[in-house]
């Protein structure tokens, strides 16, 4: 028998061998990303989950209710799929990383809750967290979309000036000498007419880059910050209020002051806070250095966090502190995004006049100098 087996394991052709396939790794400028779900549906999810753990229902049970007749079919999968998991024993935050629907900050925000035993109060914090979060990125939309409405579209009337009308008044002056800025105006329509279609291209290659790209994105953010006081501060304030509000949160639920500090660097993660958070946990954990010293030494906090983390250390009074860091920032964040709003507004309409001005002078300025010659030369 075990001739057999060796015989046609050696007349087995080869090409019946398939090896394993390696995976290709991604690309790191276009990684491909899990769509992640609405913000609304995530913070009615969440509270309602927390509201059937407060009401004594098991959380297996909680998820398999909610997603029981939901709409969103995605979601409903991801449910499904963490509460089979629940039920075999895994903890509930691995559960939620399995799905591979969920980003770190809620993954471990959930895996905090589970280990203090306070899940309801965790999910009613992300469903807070997720709630502001929308507010803040509404305040952010209101902010890009004048400039990425108006400008595209003046940009659009300058080029259809410059490629269709001038030429049109251009062939109306045949045989009329061109001078000053009349001659100007004629050859920025001639090298707009060569160059447009590159330009735009350009433009929009640009404009992909920077949407798919993070690190595109951070490099803009860094430039930005360096360059502008109100964009640094404004972005300053929401890091931090992120940040110090997610330790309160970790903090004051029981969870240890090193884990709270390496959970809440998750809800910045692709920010240079994410690493000097780390470090700083890493710092307070091992040497057993105050908290407040090695957020001074380790991160570029303001300096008042710093003092007001040293106060809350010393009388004992650390989740207040927190908590009064985090509204402070919030009230910041909201009070520079209005500042912002009135710079780019008043910037827009800067480039709006000059673009107005681009148009109208390309297109009429030639009849209206070149007017009187034309009425000599018809008399």
């Amino acid at each position: 028998m075990s001739e057999t087996k060796s015989a046609a394991s050696k007349t087995t052709p080869r090409s019946t061998r398939v090896a394993p396939k390696k995976a290709k790794p991604e690309s790191s400028l276009f990684a491909s990303r899990s769509k992640p779900f609405k913000k609304k549906e995530l913070v009615q999810m969440f509270r309602s989950l927390a509201s059937m753990l407060r009401a004594q229902i098991s959380t297996a049970d909680a998820l398999k209710y909610y997603a029981h007749g939901h709409p969103n079919k995605i979601l409903v999968a991801a449910l499904t799929q963490i509460h089979e998991d629940v039920n075999k024993g895994v903890p509930i935050h691995e559960a939620f990383k399995h799905s591979k629907k969920f980003d770190d900050m809620t993954i471990g925000l959930v895996q905090a809750g589970g280990d203090a035993g306070q899940l309801d109060t965790a999910f009613a914090e992300l469903g807070k967290r997720i709630k502001s979060d929308m507010f803040f990125r509404k305040k952010v939309r209101k902010l890009i979309m004048m400039p990425c409405i108006v400008i595209p579209i003046l940009i659009g009337a300058f080029i259809a000036s410059q490629v269709n009308i001038v030429p049109q008044v251009e062939n109306m002056m045949v045989g009329m000498e061109a001078k000053g800025l009349v001659k100007l105006s004629f050859e920025i329509s001639h090298v707009v007419q060569k160059v447009w279609p590159m330009v735009v291209l350009g433009l929009l290659a640009i404009l992909i880059t920077v949407w798919k790209c993070n690190p595109v994105q951070n490099m803009i953010m860094n430039l930005a910050m360096a360059k502008f006081r109100v964009v640094k501060m404004m972005v300053m304030s929401l890091r931090q209020m992120t940040v110090l509000s997610t330790i309160k949160l970790l903090y004051s639920n029981g969870i240890n002051l090193a884990k709270s500090l390496r959970v809440s660097a998750n809800s910045v993660k692709k920010t240079p806070f994410y690493a000097e958070i780390n470090k700083a946990a890493d710092m307070y954990e091992k040497s057993g250095v105050p908290l407040s010293s090695a957020f001074a030494k380790y991160t570029s906090v303001d300096p008042q966090v710093v003092h007001m983390l040293a106060i809350g250390e010393r009388s004992a009074s650390l989740g207040n502190q927190l908590g009064m860091l985090s509204e402070m920032f919030e009230e910041d964040a909201e009070q520079l995004m209005d500042d912002f709003s009135q710079v780019v507004s008043f910037v827009v309409m800067i480039i709006a006049v000059m673009l107005i001005a681009a148009v109208f002078l390309g297109t009429f300025m030639p009849i209206f100098m070149m007017g009187p010659q034309m009425m000599r030369e018809a008399m």
